[in-house]
Order: C-alpha cells, then structure tokens, then sequence
C-alpha cells in the first residue's frame, strides 16, 4: 500500500511540474521601455550605437511612421520601442531570442511585430519606404528629371571600405586604391535610403562581377524592380534591361559641363543622369557623416 501511494505521489509530482507549474523566463528587472528611455535620454553615442542613427532621426521616423503610416502603440509597447528593436535587430543582426533578452515582454517579437507589417515589397502593403509604383519627389518636381525618368526607382554604385586582415592575405584584397578594400555594391532610392548592400568582395574584383552575382544569385534576395520600373547605373556596370547605365566614350561627370554646356542629345542626357545619380553619392556621404558623428562623441 505505501509503495503504491509513493508511486501515486511521483506521478503526481511529476505531473504538477511538468504541466502545471511554469517557471518564469523573463526576469529581467529593467523592462525594455526603461531601456529605451535611458538610451533615448543618455549619450548621443548611444542611440548611434543601439539604432544607428542620430536621436533627432529617430524620433522623426518615428513621427513619419506614426503620421504617413499609421504604426500606433499597443497596451504593452509604445512605437518607439518598436521601431527601437527592428532597428536594433537590423543594426546588429540580433535573433528574436536575442532580442526578447532586452525585455520580459512576450509581444516583442521584432520581425512579426514591425519589420513585415511594412515591408515594401510584401503585397498590400499599408505604405512602402520604397516607392516603388509612385513618382519620388525628387524627380516628380525637378523638370530636369520629369517625365524622362519618372520610372527609376533608386540607383546602384560601388564604394570601397578599407580592410583590416592579415599580411598574407591582404594581396587579392588591393585594388585600385592601393590598400587592402571591401568592394561595396548598394542600391539606394530617392529618399537616401539604402535599399540593398552586397558586402565581402575583395577590393580586387571587378563592379561588374559583383553586380552580376548580386543580381542572379537568389539567396541575395536583390530587390529587382518591378515591371516597368529600373535603376541607373554609372559606367562600371554592364547596361542591361532594368539598369540603365550612360553614353560611353561620352561627357558624363557634372564638373565635365563646368565651362562647356552638352553639345548633343547624349551628353545631354549622360549630364542629368549623372546628377541624379548623384543621389547614391550623397548616401554615401551620409553614412561617412554619421561615422564621424560617432567619433566625435567618443571624443
């Protein structure tokens, strides 16, 4: 009889905390709105660090997303702290279980929460950073541009980033600029919005060759543009359907028309073109910005 009510009790023991009893997971005593707040609120080199963006740029996308996109609250997350972990997930390429470890809020789960509903290119989307079936501003009110291009949708260049790797490997990684570099292919649209980033390729390989990996291999998952849309492209890349590239052998940078205006139709066109492809540059430049935000505050 007490061997049987021993075994009795085991089982329900066993019962009680395999399927009743639950042990906390997340308990953290700082709730990931407190986080936020003392970021938001500390050293500007925090938010640069966390989101990758300066705090008064934060806060305006955060205005933009609630305003032109109607991203609203919940009962258990404000926007910001929404915004705060997609970026934060993109920024350091945190998992979901990475993330859930700044909060013991179970809602936040980055991707489901904020990243799909605004996807550009899920179909239905409410509002899309890439206005991939409108006419940008930009060159919507720039007669220069309208109605020549009103079907670009962005632009694609290359940039070299130094590289910091070992002596016996640093040869294949020289390039044109005679040190060891990263050659860098990305695609930005008309708001300076970095819209695809091929990174790794030694400094040493040819734009073309990573512009034509980048675009035929599927795991890359280029944002390829929709019928009836392309990029421009500057001489590097191979002129193909959906990326327009200019004249060659023709006048093409905007110092070129400094003193001499375009004399036919084709420097014509490689002159707009090369200003509004200009925009990536600017994009570019503005990362370098925020490099040197970053190094002045740690100053």
């Amino acid at each position: 009889m007490e061997l049987a009510n021993l075994e009795e009790n085991t089982a329900l023991v066993t019962y009680y905390y395999t399927r009743i009893y639950k042990e906390l997971c997340m308990t953290l005593t700082q709730t990931g709105y407190a986080w936020m707040k003392e970021v938001l609120s500390g050293h500007p080199i925090r938010c640069v660090n966390a989101f990758r963006m300066s705090l008064d740029l934060f806060m305006q996308l955060c205005e933009d997303l609630q305003q032109k996109y109607g991203l609203t609250s919940s009962s258990k997350i404000s926007v910001q702290e929404k915004v705060g972990i997609f970026l934060y997930t993109l920024a350091l390429g945190v998992s979901n279980r990475d993330v859930s470890e700044g909060s013991n809020v179970p809602e936040k789960q980055s991707v489901k929460l904020f990243m799909m509903p605004w996807n550009p290119y899920v179909d239905g989307a409410k509002g899309s950073w890439i206005q991939h079936f409108n006419v940008y501003h930009h060159i919507k009110n720039d007669s220069r541009y309208m109605p020549y291009f009103k079907d670009c949708i962005g632009c694609i260049d290359g940039t070299h980033i130094d590289a910091y790797i070992p002596v016996a490997n640093q040869m294949r990684y020289r390039g044109r600029k005679g040190v060891p570099t990263f050659n860098v292919m990305a695609t930005c649209d008309f708001e300076m919005y970095f819209t695809f980033i091929s990174v790794g390729w030694e400094g040493s390989a040819h734009d073309t060759r990573v512009f034509i990996h980048a675009i035929e291999t599927p795991s890359m998952n280029f944002p390829k543009p929709p019928e009836g849309k392309y990029y421009i492209v500057d001489q590097g890349y191979p002129d193909r359907k959906v990326y327009l590239a200019p004249y060659s052998r023709v006048r093409y940078h905007q110092s070129q028309f400094e003193h001499v205006l375009p004399t036919n139709a084709q420097e014509a066109f490689n002159r707009v073109h090369s200003s509004l492809r200009s925009c990536i540059e600017r994009s570019f430049g503005f990362e370098e910005e925020m490099e040197n935000i970053e190094q002045n505050a740690k100053v």
